[in-house]
């Protein structure tokens, strides 16, 4: 006998996009505010999004043959038109084909494309933050509402990375966990501002496309190189205008006289000591900690970096230049007759390299970049034999996108993609409450390598037909561009 739990709610329909199986009742929504039960039959809440490709970017979103708006008989140029799967709906359970396959001519060549929404337990965000500031140790984990959601991971040039999700986080931990760090993934995948705290470090907020806000302070630019790479780039305007200039960096703090760049130029050398390790001449590692200050270090004050100049080779009034690798910080000595430096005003001359350093770094950005992996479900919606679909997705037959956005397909087994959410239409990603989160994915090939895979051809149809139906909104592609077939030999050669 079938346990309360199992007994169908009265005036409700039970809804198998997900393994939750809820029982909807009449006008309202199921626990993913994805599927609602409108007059006894289950629907789809949110429209189903075709992009426009053959229109300039900005062009504002409207509304695409609803209900006030019939279709008007003409036929659509289909090279200018992608299905997503945005809205489309899931395979689940496993077995049923997806949602929409359609065939449609791309230059002249049949093509098929297959559109479902996965569900995804194995997926994550990487996030990749451009600031100097050194937002905590790596490894450590990152929290969202004090529940673990990632890690801290290897720092790019210019950027702190943290990879954020996975399924350990998702289903391996408490029910809190699993719940937090779904809506966290959910928020950022579709463009949301989230507050992240950082074990032994930093409180931060982010959001795709926007610049970071570290410690309440946005960021406003990325450094220009590291301190050695700093000297590099403005040596020759340096030249003749001071004696020493040190680029201080967390990485690598660069000391002109000393490099490479420095001794080509003829510039004397300086009797200048600094705090740290000598990696090669004119580079130094470890001159502080990691930390907000001066170019990601812990320091306020440039000067507790350096130890005493060399009596015998440095002089007095010698001019020394300290500067950050973003510009932000500088400050200009000169030396007393104890050879001690004494804090001057920069001059005039030396202002312009400081501000071509500033000019030089890139604005402050937040990349959130989707990862996930394309499991059973999803490729047994496209194929009976869903081992095929990953071989020709690794051949280049069969094109992915995510949502009309292009993909970075993994090497290896399985079909694991990453995709730049910034390139996809707004509130692309849903959920279901086991948790996992929702996202498009397309698989676009010819019609004959469809066929080959052992495709679901019995539901192939036409654009045209699918362009007919209401509750689809029209939005222009970020990317304004055709899909084009790939070049290549047939899958049957």
């Amino acid at each position: 006998m079938p346990s309360a739990s199992e007994l169908p709610v009265v005036d409700a329909i039970r809804c198998d996009a997900c393994p939750v199986l809820c029982y909807i009742k009449r006008g309202n929504a199921g626990a993913c505010d994805r599927y609602a039960n409108h007059e006894g039959q289950l629907v789809r809440v949110d429209p189903h999004i075709v992009l426009d490709r053959a229109k300039t970017q900005g062009t504002p979103l409207v509304p695409f043959l609803d209900r006030e708006r019939e279709w008007d008989g003409n036929l659509v140029k289909d090279s200018e038109i992608f299905i997503t799967a945005i809205g489309a709906g899931t395979t689940y359970p496993d077995y049923k084909p997806a949602p929409f396959i359609v065939s449609s001519e791309v230059a002249g060549v049949d093509m098929v494309t297959v559109v479902t929404e996965g569900i995804f337990s194995y997926c994550g965000v990487k996030l990749k933050i451009d600031t100097d500031r050194h937002l905590g140790p790596e490894r450590n984990l990152v929290r969202a509402q004090g529940e673990p959601v990632g890690h801290v991971t290897t720092g790019e040039y210019g950027s702190q990375m943290l990879s954020l999700g996975g399924v350990r986080h998702l289903t391996g931990g408490t029910k809190s966990e699993g719940r937090q760090t779904c809506e966290t993934l959910l928020n950022l995948s579709n463009g949301k501002e989230v507050e992240l705290t950082i074990d032994e470090g930093a409180t931060i907020v982010v959001a795709a496309g926007k610049p970071p806000v570290v410690n309440n302070r946005r960021e406003e630019r990325m450094r220009v190189g590291c301190g050695s790479a700093t000297i590099g780039m403005f040596a020759k305007q340096w030249f003749g205008k001071v004696d020493e200039v040190i680029v201080v960096d967390d990485h690598i703090t660069g000391v002109l006289s000393e490099h490479q760049a420095g001794k080509l130029l003829g510039v004397r050398e300086t009797g200048i000591r600094i705090n740290g390790r000598r990696s090669t001449a004119g580079r130094y590692f470890q001159v502080a900690q990691p930390g907000s200050g001066w170019g990601g270090t812990n320091i306020s004050d440039p000067l507790t970096i350096l130890k005493p100049f060399k009596p015998g080779i440095a002089w007095p009034h010698l001019r020394l230049l300290m500067v950050s690798t973003t510009g932000e910080q500088y400050a200009y000595f000169e030396l007393d007759d104890n050879l001690n430096p004494v804090d001057k005003e920069l001059p005039a001359q030396l202002t312009e390299s400081v501000q071509r350093i500033k000019e030089n770094c890139e604005p402050a950005l937040t990349t959130v970049l989707f990862m996930g992996g394309a499991g059973g479900s999803l490729r047994s919606g496209v194929t009976e034999n869903p081992v095929k679909l990953t071989r020709s997705v690794r051949n280049n037959f069969t094109r992915v996108t995510c949502g009309g956005a292009p993909v970075y397909i993994w090497p290896g087994g399985g079909i694991t993609f990453m995709v730049d959410v910034s390139c996809m239409p707004e509130n692309a990603f849903g959920y279901v409450p086991t948790p996992a989160l929702v996202a498009p994915i397309e698989f676009t090939l010819k019609t004959e390598d469809y066929a080959a895979l052992g495709g679901h051809m019995d539901y192939v149809r036409p654009l045209s037909s699918l362009l007919r139906e209401k509750n689809r909104q029209r939005q222009v592609s970020s990317l304004a561009r055709p899909l084009q077939p790939a070049n290549r030999r047939s899958s049957k050669e």
